[in-house]
């Protein structure tokens, strides 16, 4: 079951979802294929700083945040990745690494990439490290008001 927050969350705003159970793993892309989904449909959830402050970077299993595109779109001087010890505190109910993507509900902003968008749902950590949260992206970016990250800006940068 998705931590009682997320739960909860979802609930209040009627969206339905479903959650898919695996056996744990510790990167993204070894959760996608516990899963059996591929990993450009699976979201990590990555914690970093910018300017010093925590934010929420969702991207496909299958990529890397790009740093130097996420400090230009935020608008940040610095933009690196926290250390679990910085962010833990934040997501007291979510076992180590299984953040999910609401940043809106631990108050942190959330980037998201664009490629995430191609598909009409969405998976990924509930909170449960054996667990992944199925939703729509429609919902997701509904509740979520994620920052896009496109493909365009990532040009323009490189």
């Amino acid at each position: 079951m998705p931590v009682q927050k997320v739960a909860d969350f979802l609930a209040a705003h009627r969206v339905p979802y479903r959650t898919q159970r695996h056996t744990p793993a510790f990167t993204a892309q070894e959760v996608a294929e516990q899963a059996h989904i591929s990993g450009h449909r699976v979201a990590k959830t990555v914690v970093v700083k910018l300017d010093g402050k925590m934010a929420l970077c969702v991207l496909p299993a299958t990529e890397r945040v790009n740093f130097s595109m996420l400090r230009h779109v935020a608008g940040s001087h610095t933009a690196e990745l926290a250390a679990e010890e910085e962010f833990a505190s934040h997501f007291p109910t979510c076992e180590p690494g299984a953040m999910p993507p609401f940043g809106n509900l631990y108050g942190l902003p959330v980037y998201a990439m664009e490629t995430l968008k191609s598909g009409q749902t969405l998976a990924f950590n509930s909170g449960d490290a054996s667990e992944l949260l199925v939703i729509d992206w429609k919902d997701f970016d509904e509740l979520v008001h994620p920052v896009v990250l496109t493909d365009r800006q990532k040009a323009a940068i490189a």
